[in-house]
């Protein structure tokens, strides 16, 4: 199976760096820099697995059709990937996408048929350092279904490549999983309101606190949409419901000790690391998913859209927050 990866940055650094090394035909497709430092320097990837320094072949778009396209990209950047890439993405064989939220199979499926989109969840985590370095953060499930048809022969065949790799599982719940995975990144905002990594935000219990309250609201949205949250093989549904559930005191604590205990290395999340290289958040595509389910229901999310709003406002000023300024605005000494 011929792969081209197209997003050289964290996530997608570190898939094209481990399949080249398990022995599969890789493309890498990056920007510019990103290209020029992989082909003077090779693909740097260190953290959980050790260090290496992979060299593999890297474009600036693809080349030929390939069997496998995987979008690596942030979800508001898919559109122009597709368009920088369609010459050849036609006569693809098989795309699958890669990102966080819920959106991203219904935007490339204005482009490629159903039986084309293969969609994931990726539960492993990295950071992009800059051009042709990344960190892997820590370990975790790459899961493989098919977000517009019945799982399938082919997703299989996809997922034991991939595994090769990766730990993989093919699901036949993967719009389900997907919604809790929403809700696994949900507190992403919080580190891109302050500009501090996980650990250090989430040492301060009163940003766990509006963690579990963002959370509260969002679950509140999703059940009031009637949508089916599924669990995922290490990571049960129940264990988002149950911190929505308790006491926001308690679940504070729970993410307290799990959020600053995730990895060695500084963690930064997605909507940071996107602010941190000047480029737009996928904020809409988390929290803001959020907010549009319930617009469409009229219901109202105070919480979800002032976070929404004051992510766009560190986006446009290049200015973080104070942690006192963000609990000012969340009233959090009156909760």
């Amino acid at each position: 199976m011929t792969i081209a990866i197209i997003g050289a940055g964290a996530i997608g650094g570190v898939v094209a760096a481990y399949l080249k090394k398990a022995g599969e035909d890789v493309v890498l497709v990056g920007r510019p820099d990103q290209a020029d430092a992989v082909r003077a320097h090779g693909l740097t990837v260190k953290g959980c697995r050790g260090q290496d320094n992979i060299k593999l072949p890297v474009l600036t778009r693809l080349d030929k059709p390939y069997d496998l396209v995987i979008f690596a990209v942030k979800t508001q950047d898919i559109e122009e990937a597709f368009v920088h890439n369609s010459e050849f993405l036609e006569n693809t064989g098989l795309v699958l996408t890669t990102q966080n939220g819920v959106q991203a199979d219904n935007i490339l499926s204005s482009h490629f048929d159903r039986d084309r989109q293969l969609s994931s969840i990726v539960m492993f985590g990295a950071t992009y350092v800059k051009p042709g370095e990344i960190t892997f953060n820590f370990e975790g499930d790459w899961i493989i279904g098919r977000p517009l048809v019945p799982l399938d022969p082919t997703a299989h065949a996809v997922a034991e490549v991939l595994g090769k790799a990766f730990k993989t599982v093919a699901s036949a719940q993967i719009m389900g999983q997907k919604y809790l995975k929403l809700f696994v990144n949900f507190n992403n905002c919080i580190p891109a309101l302050v500009g501090k990594s996980m650990q250090e935000t989430f040492a301060d219990i009163d940003l766990c606190r509006l963690s579990v309250m963002l959370l509260k609201e969002g679950v509140g949205i999703v059940q009031q949409a009637k949508i089916e949250l599924a669990s995922m093989p290490d990571f049960p549904k129940e264990r988002i419901l149950g911190l929505a559930g308790m006491p926001t005191d308690q679940a504070a604590g729970i993410i307290n000790k799990t959020l600053t205990s995730l990895s060695k290395e500084p963690l930064y999340g997605s909507i940071l690391q996107s602010i941190m290289r000047g480029k737009q958040s996928e904020i809409d595509f988390i929290n803001g998913e959020i907010v549009q389910l319930a617009n469409h229901l009229k219901l109202a999310t105070p919480l979800n859209s002032r976070v929404v709003d004051m992510v766009h406002e560190v986006e446009r000023t290049r200015q973080y927050f104070s942690a006192q300024g963000v609990k000012k605005a969340f009233e959090l000494a009156a909760v």
